[in-house]
């Protein structure tokens, strides 16, 4: 049997870049203006989130005008000359860089290279009209942006989330591989580890255009209600990454048998956890963390007694303690989602 892989070609931000192309193109032609310097700006100027449209079109416009300017000013002392095209890519980057309009030095520009091959005379109307075509360009594109398929970026999240929490499940077996056995951190898991940071951070972006999105399109109590389960939920996996990074960099240390057997088993028990959905801990974890606990405050009290800082055991036991407290949490608002029946029900951005 033959398994047919389905590519998904067409998303939403490529749609909309076509729509925006060619409703560009349409009005230029309507009215009879060039439209290859407004079809370039509708393509750069489709962002994210409608909001990051809006905000970065009022910063790539006064930028068009100055690669507009400089191609003008260039065009008209030196002629269209291969020493023209640098001058008017550095001063349009160098200006932009000035005065910050780091948005808009690429459709800037891309707007004074583009423009010195179709002026020759007349710079002063020339130039405005380039400014017209540019600004069609933007609106449009920003409209269009708003409007078509607006985007939903929850599920997006939910997704990586339960893909975060394997690869913690992941990490953490094969750190307690390593402590158990008294070996140092292995390179893999330490590259797998930043792996795990740099995922937070991808995911922590798709939470802002969400709610950049909630400025623009209305979305229902659910939805809100479910994205604010789905970054609680972020927030206790950033924790968890701070305590296996403390894990991570433990160093080795020779544990009698019995106690050995016990971090390795709630190592075992955490990975098992990570990979349900649930957050669910079955009653050996339970049996397992009740144990870590009597050894937490046994070691305390005897390091309090002869004032003495954490051992290296004493610390690998807070952690674990420390993660077990995080999973629970995660089952808790597991339990909420399913409370108010979140877990999986759709999200629509409006009633």
């Amino acid at each position: 049997m033959i398994n047919v892989k389905k590519f998904n070609f067409l998303g939403g931000r490529i749609i909309k870049t076509g729509i925006a192309v060619f409703l560009t193109a349409l009005i230029c032609q309507s009215v009879g203006w060039p439209y290859m310097l407004a079809v370039i700006t509708a393509i750069v100027t489709i962002e994210p989130t409608a909001a990051d449209s809006i905000k970065k079109a009022f910063i790539r416009f006064p930028a068009s005008a100055i690669g507009a300017a400089f191609a003008m000013i260039y065009t008209f002392l030196l002629g269209v000359t291969p020493l023209t095209y640098m001058l008017v890519a550095v001063s349009t980057i160098i200006s932009c860089y000035k005065l910050r309009l780091h948005a808009g030095t690429l459709v800037a520009t891309l707007t004074g290279v583009a423009m010195l091959t179709i002026v020759h005379d007349h710079y002063f109307i020339s130039f405005l009209i380039r400014l017209a075509t540019t600004s069609i360009g933007l609106l449009t594109s920003s409209l269009v942006n708003i409007i078509v398929l607006p985007p939903n970026y929850t599920p997006i999240i939910t997704r990586k989330i339960q893909n975060l929490s394997k690869q913690m499940s992941s990490v953490l077996q094969q750190r307690g591989s390593e402590l158990s056995q008294v070996h140092a951190c292995h390179k893999q898991t330490k590259l797998q580890f930043q792996q795990l940071s740099a995922e937070i951070e991808k995911i922590e972006t798709l939470c802002e255009y969400q709610r950049k999105e909630w400025k623009f399109h209305h979305f229902t109590r659910t939805a809100m209600r479910k994205f604010h389960y789905e970054y609680k939920k972020l927030s206790l996996m950033r924790q968890l990454v701070y305590h296996i990074g403390n894990l991570i960099y433990l160093p080795a240390h020779q544990l009698q048998s019995a106690k050995h057997q016990v971090i390795w088993d709630t190592f075992t028990s955490f990975h098992k956890v990570l990979q349900n959905e649930q957050y669910k801990s079955s009653l050996q974890h339970q049996t397992l963390v009740l144990t870590l606990k009597q050894r937490f405050w046994a070691h305390k009290q005897e390091e309090n007694r002869v004032d003495q800082p954490f051992s290296t055991e004493t610390t690998m036991l807070y952690e674990l303690l420390a993660i077990h407290h995080l999973l629970e949490e995660l089952h808790r608002i597991h339990r909420l989602k399913e409370r108010y029946n979140l877990n999986n029900s759709p999200v629509s951005l409006s009633s």
